[in-house]
């Protein structure tokens, strides 16, 4: 019955009901998402609240002037001197409007709403006064109910359960459900109502080094100095962070002949030279004004236990303690120096001051003021803290060291990183906001020149803009990279995460997925203990790339086995992870092991690929081409178990320029085949169009990074090398643990140092009082010393009515003539080798006083544990190393049998395709104007597979993209609106200074100190006159 009733409807009337449906359907959630980005982009005045008043108001004047414009123009038509009131008119045309009214939908409406208002007499001013009373009275009222929107105080992009009291919203009355829902104030889960200033958050910077170069170390310096500029230490506006940072320097240390103990190598001094510098410039220099002048304060120089530390205290009093570490006394390699500040940091600092808190007992006023409540909760607390019971006060201290666990943060950082302040507050927002994310890594440029960085550059664009997005928005980020990554302190402390981290490899697995990409290995152990891991496409940071094809393949040989190894042991735990991490389910697994799939048989495709230029160019059988493509594939993988590494990559280099060129002449081939045949409709014309558009609209959408795009051609030309000769290297060598890029053959006198062993309880009573008895005997000498090498600077500074002296480094190492002749008075041979490398810092500069500092005897005493317990140095023992040798070459067997034999039977499959056209399918050409033109394609079944494999991906990847990109938007406008408020600092005139190591360099370093521009309202922020390969960011 009900049916027959709608079935009944005029056809007319049906029509208005489904457009008006349709439009609502369609305006509501636009409506609602639009708001939620306005609040979310810190725009609730000009965006929210505004917009929905006059929406109201919009709204009540689109319904009721038509109505008394047709009133008025029907009196009009009529033609006469007789009053026609409103309900005549209304008896009139309402009542019969579907014998006169034509096809038009506007006028159907209209009439809708006169028939409400028929009640009223609008030709009455009394009446029409009513209803605009009553219209204006709801409208004052829905504005005096909401007000309080006016002065909503949220943080950047709020989480909407925070922002609504409900998810759902009412779809007739949008804009009243939207104003009426929105909360009085900020309610979070632990239900504190009222907006509070979001907690200072505690950011440990810590960087790892090791064979540097001087422009890398700078690099990071200058972009840490600019964080010291952007949140000085005492800064009482912005109190959303502090930092500290820590720079762990791997075998620092090198055996001098004739002296009694290592000194630092020259890695270590030039990094304490760049200390010095970037200090000069970012304390000193001013544009206008340059003068010599004394001015660094007095910095720390520490004996430690595992070599050395320097603390420098930065212009705007955050500090930065270099870790110098001796890899006689403790394990070096990347892995170690993070497992040494993830045990320093968070176990050392965090842990210790509440473990003696506890010791000591902490009472009540201690109890209030770690614990931050409302006021209501805390004037409660107060008449009841004596009364609690101890055991309820140790609760109370356990709940304040979650919390600080929790808003302790580190981010990661390799030794050439350059970031920008922006970039660090961009990650910070991540995870102040979703508790549950535990990493958060940014946007990675890779820098340098060269054709192999061309290749990285393309390769990284694509990788961030297509996969890294995918993985953010249907599940989680596998890797947050190493080089500029934050992670949460409670998510690395957390069950199997830091303490497996620390664990020392024993078999040769785990020398792979442990040692060979230790940061992927860290996000796996995360992931598996529910932790979210995010990819900010805004937070971009520069790291340097290889720049040879030496140093390209070695890099990935590490990368490829170690990405594999984690990847598959997420998806052997894909049941206990999907149930464990919310953000991972079952459908992302399968993405991940389609991923993984195409990855193993990419060897194989590429042949299939090469096959199919062969039989497009040389107009050969499949079959025959397949062979062809085979066979100098398959002579470099039998060469690869045979020749040494060099050799192997010398070959693969070769052919890597031969398979370049091919792919060159077949992309030239099908152009020139798709203007021959003028048609686009093949199966290879299809496919290259359809991801042309794909890159270049993922690129529009990227409009910084877009001149990237170029790169596209070379990255297309060198498929065969990145997929087809790298993987078979890789695959090959796994069984190479070595680091591969940065590696420097040892000096002659490091040999005996090479083989440490383990020492007796009286060999290291003997060593420690030799060190003790040269420590003294440096010491005593070093006050008196210093006097005399020590150069005032006042004496430097000429007089005014002499002419200007030459340029004066008063920096590092480059002093004048004259103290040049000092020094060598003062030093010789002998003395410099009866040095402790104490002395010989405190020695090095004239511009930096280094005063020696001790350490805690409990500092001490956990340094020694930490180093007996997880870091004490790996003893040279030839029986395991080459049962470990063994055992590698053993799993790279086993690896490579099943590797190669998968991408064997691939293609003999394919092969049996083409011989045998097993379900060939054969489609007759057509071209533009879909006119046959008598040649057919021939499309085989393993070739439109890997077609539609991968075009089913890069879609599911682009509209990842798309939607990961309006994020990062509402992101960074909603950084904007609040950072932008920021004021510079200014600079005192009278004191600034010029001193540098090379005045040009620095003069230009000097515009980054003094510049001012970038944080508050972009992240533009150019240093390419300091860093020719410094690309744009990525920001909107």
């Amino acid at each position: 019955m009900d049916w027959d009733v709608l079935t009944s409807i005029p056809g007319r009337e049906a029509r208005i009901i489904v457009i008006i449906i349709g439009v609502q359907l369609i305006s509501s959630p636009l409506c609602h998402w639009f708001s939620l980005v306005a609040c979310k982009m810190h725009a609730i005045r000009r965006c929210f609240v505004v917009p929905l008043y006059l929406a109201s108001l919009a709204v009540m004047a689109v319904l009721i002037i038509p109505v008394i414009v047709y009133y008025q123009d029907y009196r009009l038509s009529l033609n006469t001197t007789e009053n026609i009131n409103f309900t005549s008119y209304c008896n009139v045309e309402v009542a019969g409007r579907n014998q006169n009214l034509n096809g038009s939908v506007f006028p159907h409406l209209v009439l809708d709403v006169t028939q409400t208002l028929c009640f009223l007499d609008m030709s009455k001013i009394s009446d029409i006064g009513i209803l605009t009373g009553e219209a204006v009275s709801w409208w004052l009222g829905l504005v005096l109910a909401t007000v309080y929107i006016f002065n909503f105080k949220i943080y950047r992009i709020q989480k909407t359960q925070d922002l609504f009291s409900r998810r759902l919203y009412d779809g007739a009355f949008i804009e009243q459900s939207l104003l009426l829902n929105t909360r009085f104030n900020i309610q979070t889960k632990d239900k504190k109502n009222g907006f509070k200033d979001p907690e200072t958050v505690m950011v440990y910077l810590c960087a790892t080094m090791w064979h540097e170069t001087y422009e890398e170390m700078m690099n990071i310096i200058i972009s840490i100095f600019r964080l010291d500029k952007f949140r000085p230490k005492d800064d009482t506006k912005h109190d959303d962070f502090t930092f500290e940072t820590h720079i762990y320097f791997d075998d620092a240390f090198e055996p001098v002949e004739g002296s009694h103990e290592h000194h630092l190598n020259e890695y270590a001094k030039d990094l304490v030279k760049i200390m010095a510098e970037v200090y000069c410039i970012f304390k000193n220099v001013d544009k206008k004004l340059f003068k010599i002048h004394q001015d660094i304060p007095d910095q720390n120089v520490i004996r430690t236990p595992y070599g050395g530390r320097v603390i420098f205290t930065m212009p705007h009093g955050n500090d930065i303690i270099v870790h110098f570490k001796d890899k006689n006394l403790i394990r070096h390699k990347k892995r170690w120096s993070q497992v040494m500040y993830l045990y320093f940091l968070l176990g050392w600092k965090l842990m210790t001051k509440h473990y003696k808190s506890w010791q000591k007992g902490m009472g009540k006023k201690e109890v209030e003021a770690k614990i931050e409540v409302s006021h209501l909760i805390f004037f409660f607390m107060q008449t009841i803290l004596d009364k609690l019971p101890q055991n309820t006060m140790i609760d109370l201290r356990c709940l304040f060291l979650q919390k600080e666990k929790h808003n302790t943060y580190i981010l990661a950082l390799d030794g050439d990183t350059d970031f920008q302040p922006t970039a660090v507050l961009l990650l910070i927002d991540r995870l102040k906001m979703y508790p549950r994310v535990g990493a958060a890594c940014g946007r990675i440029h890779p820098t340098g020149s060269g054709p192999a960085v061309w290749f990285q550059k393309f390769e990284y664009a694509v990788s961030h803009w297509l996969q890294k997005t995918a993985e953010h928005v249907f599940g989680c980020v596998l890797c947050s990279p190493g080089c500029f990554s934050l992670f949460r302190a409670e998510a690395l402390m957390d069950d199997n995460v830091m303490k497996r981290y620390s664990t020392k490899s024993m078999e040769a697995s785990q020398y792979i997925q442990y040692d060979q990409g230790e940061d992927r290995w860290l996000c796996t152990l995360m992931l598996k203990q529910g932790w979210r891991v995010e990819y900010n496409a805004a937070s971009d940071a520069y790291t340097n790339a290889p720049e040879n094809f030496k140093e390209l393949y070695n890099q990935r040989k590490r990368w490829g086995p170690s990405t594999m190894a984690n990847v598959v042991d997420l998806l052997g735990s894909t049941n206990s992870l999907s149930k464990r991490n919310r953000s991972i389910s079952k459908p992302f697994m399968f993405y991940q092991l389609f991923a993984i799939v195409s990855a193993i048989l990419s060897p194989a495709t590429i042949c299939l690929m090469i096959a199919g230029s062969l039989t497009f160019v040389l107009e050969i059988p499949s079959a025959g081409a397949l062979i062809l493509a085979v066979i100098p594939p398959a002579i470099y993988l039998g060469l690869c178990f045979k020749l040494k590494t060099d050799t192997q990559i010398t070959i693969a280099a070769a052919m890597s320029i031969m398979y370049a060129i091919l792919m060159l002449v077949v992309s030239m081939s099908i152009i020139a085949s798709m203007v021959e045949d003028q048609t686009i409709l093949t199966p290879s014309s299809i496919f290259i169009i359809i991801m042309t558009i794909i890159f270049i609209t993922t690129a529009v959408m990227h409009p910084q990074e877009f001149p990237l795009v170029f790169y596209g051609l070379l990255y297309i030309i060198c498929i065969p090398s990145a997929y087809l000769l790298l993987t078979m290297y890789s695959m090959v060598n796994m069984n190479n643990v070595s680091w591969g890029t940065r590696e420097t053959k040892p000096a002659a006198e490091d040999a005996p140092d090479a083989a440490i062993t383990q020492q007796t309880s009286k060999q290291k009573a003997k060593s420690a009082c030799q060190k003790l008895c040269s420590w003294v005997k440096c010491c005593k000498k070093s006050t008196s010393e210093d006097e005399q090498l020590r150069i005032n600077q006042g004496n430097l500074i000429p007089e005014p009515s002499e002419p200007v002296p030459q340029p004066q480094n008063t920096i590092v190492d480059d002093i004048s003539e004259e103290g040049q002749g000092e020094m060598d008075m003062l030093y010789d041979i002998h003395d410099f080798h009866n040095q402790c490398w104490v002395t010989e810092l405190q020695n090095m500069s004239n511009d930096i006083r280094l005063q020696e500092g001790f350490l805690s005897e409990e500092e001490v005493k956990f340094w020694n544990d930490l180093q007996e317990k997880y870091l004490q140095p790996l003893a040279t023992d030839k029986e395991k190393q080459k049962k470990t040798q063994s055992d590698l070459r053993e799993l790279r067997n086993k690896i490579n049998f099943s590797f190669f034999f998968v991408n064997a039977l691939w293609l003999v499959a394919a092969f049996m395709f083409q011989v045998f056209e097993v379900f060939a399918i054969k489609i007759e050409m057509v071209d533009l104007n879909l006119n046959k033109n008598g040649k057919n394609i021939q499309i085989e079944p393993m070739t439109l597979m890997f077609i539609m494999g991968f075009a089913i991906t890069v879609l599911v990847q682009f509209i990842a993209m798309l939607y990961h990109r309006v994020n990062t938007l509402i992101h960074y406008v909603a950084f904007v609106n609040t950072e932008r408020k920021k004021t510079p600092p200014k600079t005192d005139e009278e004191d600034e200074i010029f001193c540098s190591a090379d005045s040009s360099y620095s003069s230009q370093v000097s515009e980054v100190a003094n510049s001012d521009v970038l944080y508050e309202d972009s992240d533009d922020y150019s240093d390419d006159e300091i860093f020719s390969n410094a690309n744009g960011g990525t920001l909107v």
